[in-house]
C-alpha cells in the first residue's frame, strides 16, 4: 500500500467540489482512499488522523491544495493522480450548473434581489460577522450558516439586531424554515400550527419531521446557532424568536429546543414565557423539569417526546409517553438475541452527524451505561483524550468543528464516518454501532448508497473474525425529502441494520441490547 501527497500551490476549490472529485477517484480499482483538501493546519491534522499525511503534505500552506492518496502501488498512484488532475482542471474551468456569474458582495446580491428580507450567509468564518453586520444595517434579518465565528462577534451582532428589531439566526445555524421555505439542512414538511425556536439544527429537523409524520405541519422553525443559550450569549435570539412567533397568526403552539443550556439562561427564557398567549413546550437537553413545572410549562425530556407532547396539547388529549412505536416485547426479545450474538462486555460506538442527536443519545443511554466517553461529554471527566480514538463506550459528534474545518459537514460527506465505522467494527471490543441518518435539503443525496457497502464490509470482516456487530440507526426525514425516508430504511434493513422511527427509540433499543 502506498500513501502519496501531491501539492498544487495556490490552488483553491470549494469543499463540495473537492469532495466530489475525491469520491470519483475512490471509484478507481487501485484507490483505497482519496482526500482533496486545502493545506491548513487543521486539515493536515485531519489527514494525519486518518493515515493520509506524508512529509510532503506537511509542507503545504493554507492556500495550497493537497491531493492525498492511498493506493495499491506506485503505478496505481500515477493513474489516480492523473485522474485527479484531469478532474480538477475540468471542475475549475467548467463549474457544474453555473448559469450566470453570482454576486460577489452583499451589495451586488441586494441589487439582484432588492426586496429580500433575509440574508443567508455562508462564507469563511473570519468574514461572516462583517457581512452579517452590513446586512443588519441594510435592514435585513440574517441567517449565518458559517461556523468558526468568535462568540464575541455573535454577541455584538445579536445585540445590534435587537436594537434594530431584526433577528440573527446563528452563527453555525444549520437549519431554519421561514414561511415554508427550507433553509440550510432542512426537510420537506407541510405547513401547520406548530412553531419551533431551536438552538439546535438537527433538533429542529427531528421534531419537525416527527410532527409531519403525525399528520401536522410547521409554521416557522427559527434556528439560533448552538451557543445562543450559553452564559455568554444569554438567549438573545431565542427571546426574539419567541416574540416573533407570538405575533404570527398561523402559529398556535411553540416548541423550544436547545442543546444543554446554561441553567440561568434557561430560567431567563422560561420566565419570559409568563403571560404570553401561545402555548409552549420546552425541550432543553439536561434541563431541569422542576423549573418548568414551577412555571406550569410542559417539559419534554427528549425530542420525540416534545413532538408528541405538542401534538397532544393541540388535540386536547392526555399525553402518554411512548417508549417504542413497535411492539416492545418483540423488540426486547430481538435485543436479547443481539446481546447473545455480540457477547458479554462489548462496547457501544455511536457515530453521529447531528450534534443534538448525539446529545440526546448520551442523555438516554447514560441511564443504562454510566460512563460514556465523547467529544461532547455529559461530564468533563468523560471527554475523549483524542476524538479520533474511541475508548470504552463512546459516542462521537462528527459534526464538531474539529472534524469539519476545511471539509464538508458529515451530513454531506460520509467519508470520515465510513472510515471511522470500519475502524470501530475492527475493534474486538465493539459490539454495537449506533448511527443517525439525516435527510433533507443540503444533506447527502443518498446516504444508504454510502453506508450499505461499508456496513456490509464491516459485517464481513467481523464475521471472518468470529464476531458479530449489531448496527442500529434512526432516520431523520420524510418521504417527501429528495432521499425518501422509506427508501433509505428499506436499503438499510436489507443488510440487517435495525432502523427505529426516532433517535430516542434507537438509543433505547441500544440500551436493551447492552442491558446486563
Amino acid at each position: 500500500m502506498v500513501v502519496k501527497n501531491i501539492i498544487r500551490e495556490n490552488t483553491y476549490l470549494d469543499s463540495i467540489m473537492l469532495m466530489a472529485i475525491g469520491n470519483q477517484i475512490k471509484q478507481l480499482a487501485e484507490a483505497q482512499e482519496a482526500s482533496l483538501i486545502m493545506g491548513t493546519d487543521a486539515n493536515k491534522e485531519i489527514l494525519k488522523n486518518i493515515g493520509l499525511l506524508t512529509a510532503e503534505g506537511q509542507k503545504a500552506g493554507p492556500g495550497d491544495l493537497v491531493i492525498a492518496l492511498k493506493v495499491d502501488s506506485e503505478a496505481g498512484s500515477q493513474r489516480a493522480l492523473k485522474t485527479a488532475e484531469e478532474l480538477i482542471t475540468q471542475r475549475a474551468n467548467h463549474p457544474k450548473g453555473q448559469q450566470a456569474e453570482a454576486p460577489k458582495s452583499l451589495e451586488g446580491a441586494l441589487e439582484v434581489l432588492p426586496g429580500a428580507g433575509l440574508v443567508f450567509i455562508s462564507v469563511p468564518g473570519q468574514y461572516a460577522a462583517d457581512v452579517a453586520m452590513e446586512a443588519l444595517e441594510n435592514g435585513r434579518h440574517v441567517m449565518i450558516f458559517s461556523d468558526n465565528v468568535p462568540v464575541e462577534e455573535e454577541i455584538r451582532l445579536k445585540k445590534r439586531a435587537r436594537e434594530l428589531g431584526l433577528l440573527v439566526m446563528g452563527p453555525d445555524c444549520g437549519t431554519a424554515i421561514v414561511n415554508g421555505v427550507a433553509l440550510g439542512f432542512a426537510n420537506v414538511v407541510r405547513r401547520g400550527p406548530f412553531g419551533i425556536v431551536g438552538a439546535s439544527g438537527t433538533g429542529i429537523q427531528e421534531v419537525s419531521t416527527l410532527i409531519h409524520k403525525r399528520g401536522y405541519g410547521i409554521s416557522h422553525a427559527i434556528g439560533l446557532g448552538g451557543r445562543d443559550l450559553s452564559q455568554k450569549v444569554m438567549g438573545i435570539s431565542m427571546l426574539q424568536g419567541i416574540r416573533a412567533l407570538e405575533e404570527d397568526p398561523l402559529t398556535q403552539i411553540v416548541i423550544l429546543i436547545s442543546k444543554p443550556p446554561a441553567p440561568e439562561v434557561a430560567n431567563l427564557v422560561l420566565d419570559a414565557l409568563k403571560g404570553l398567549k401561545k402555548k409552549y413546550v420546552v425541550n432543553f437537553l439536561k434541563g431541569d423539569p422542576a423549573e418548568a413545572k414551577k412555571r406550569n410549562l410542559p417539559f419534554a425530556a427528549a425530542l420525540e417526546e416534545a413532538a408528541d407532547l405538542a401534538v397532544s396539547i393541540h388535540e386536547k388529549r392526555q399525553f402518554a409517553a411512548v417508549r417504542f412505536s413497535a411492539d416492545e416485547k418483540q423488540l426486547t426479545a430481538k435485543a436479547a438475541e443481539e446481546r447473545q450474538r455480540i457477547g458479554a462486555g462489548k462496547h457501544l460506538r455511536g457515530l453521529f452527524s447531528g450534534g443534538t442527536l448525539a446529545d440526546e443519545a448520551l442523555v438516554i443511554l447514560s441511564k443504562q451505561i454510566v460512563d460514556i466517553r465523547s467529544n461532547i461529554p455529559l461530564r468533563e471527566d468523560l471527554r475523549l483524550v483524542n476524538s479520533w480514538e474511541s475508548a470504552g463506550h463512546t459516542i462521537v459528534d462528527l459534526g464538531e468543528d474539529e472534524f469539519t474545518r476545511g471539509r464538508p459537514h458529515p451530513m454531506i460527506d460520509f467519508s470520515l464516518r465510513c472510515d471511522r465505522l470500519l475502524k470501530e467494527a475492527d475493534d474486538p471490543k465493539c459490539g454495537v454501532i449506533l448511527l443517525d441518518v439525516v435527510l433533507g435539503y443540503g444533506a447527502h443525496w443518498d446516504p444508504a448508497s454510502e453506508l450499505v457497502p461499508v456496513v456490509r464490509k464491516a459485517q464481513e470482516k467481523a464475521a471472518a473474525g468470529g464476531r458479530h456487530v449489531s448496527f442500529v440507526a434512526s432516520i431523520t426525514g420524510t418521504n417527501e425529502d429528495p432521499q425518501r425516508a422509506d427508501a433509505q430504511q428499506v436499503a438499510l434493513e436489507a443488510i440487517g441494520v435495525q432502523v427505529l422511527p426516532s433517535n430516542a427509540q434507537a438509543a433505547r433499543y441500544v440500551s436493551l441490547i447492552l442491558a446486563s
